[in-house]
């Protein structure tokens, strides 16, 4: 009886732990997407702000260091070794502490986040300009974002009044990527002039452009894919709780079979 009971404990443990190495490679597959992603508001976030690249390399260590105690976990449970399995029972606890803790941290500071964010666009807004090539990726990314979304600045087309070229022009001219003009698709970059200017000067209002600020497309977008990085990391959670569980439990079992084998004097 103690003996079937062991091979059902390592067989359920040898499984959770092949789950749990292709969990921990779609976490790094997330921490490379991450910083690979160069086409969507990702791509904003990463050159703005360096907390985000943080992150992704922290995602990629996780990931790489749980494909690792899955590897170890299946050869510990394989071949019964107590050492491997207490070791990685205390890894696996030292993981799910500090994943418990960084979600308390993100959700403790999402207000934090989301300030840090407006400003993030708005800095980018105010200083964006087609003819800076060092900034042309981060300046492309927003464009992506504002014809993805069908969206223009932050809060609104208003943002874009604090344009430093826009404010040398008179306002004559607007952030083609903004455009609800179908002339104006196939041009998603840069600034284009207003066909006809009533006075020496113009205002947003007068602009063809959507006046729905990115702000909430933005913020979907992320609780989107948010919600899916959440998803994973709270199954990899799961898993890591009962590959505790179970490793324990074979370790208990091993120990057992090993003091009956002991010959009696």
């Amino acid at each position: 009886m103690g003996s079937g009971c062991l091979k059902v404990t390592k067989y359920f443990l040898f499984l959770f732990n092949l789950l749990f190495l292709i969990l921990g490679a779609v976490i790094l597959g997330f921490g490379i997407w991450i910083l690979a992603d160069k086409t969507s508001f990702i791509a904003v976030l990463q050159m703005s702000s360096p907390s985000l690249k943080i992150g992704a390399y922290i995602l990629i260590g996780v990931g790489a260091l749980t494909m690792l105690m899955g590897f170890l976990g299946c050869l510990g449970a394989v071949n019964e070794i107590r050492c491997l399995l207490g070791l990685y029972f205390t890894c696996l606890m030292i993981i799910l502490i500090t994943q418990v803790a960084a979600g308390l941290v993100i959700y403790f500071q999402k207000e934090t986040l989301k300030e840090e964010l407006s400003r993030i666009v708005r800095n980018l807004i105010e200083k964006y300009d087609p003819l800076n090539d060092d900034e042309r990726n981060l300046q492309d990314a927003w464009d992506y974002v504002q014809t993805q979304i069908a969206c223009c600045g932050w809060t609104g087309a208003k943002d874009w009044e604090n344009n430093e070229i826009l404010i040398n022009q008179s306002m004559t001219a607007y952030p083609c990527s903004c455009s609800n003009s179908s002339k104006d698709f196939q041009v998603d970059t840069g600034f284009c002039n207003l066909d006809v200017l009533i006075n020496s000067t113009a205002a947003y209002a007068g602009w063809p452009v959507h006046q729905q600020g990115c702000m909430y497309g933005v913020e979907q977008w992320l609780k989107d894919n948010l919600g899916v990085i959440l998803g994973v990391c709270t199954g990899v959670a799961v898993i890591e709780l009962l590959g505790m569980i179970l490793s324990i439990s074979l370790c208990k079992n091993i120990h057992s079979e090993d003091y009956t084998k002991v010959p009696k004097s």
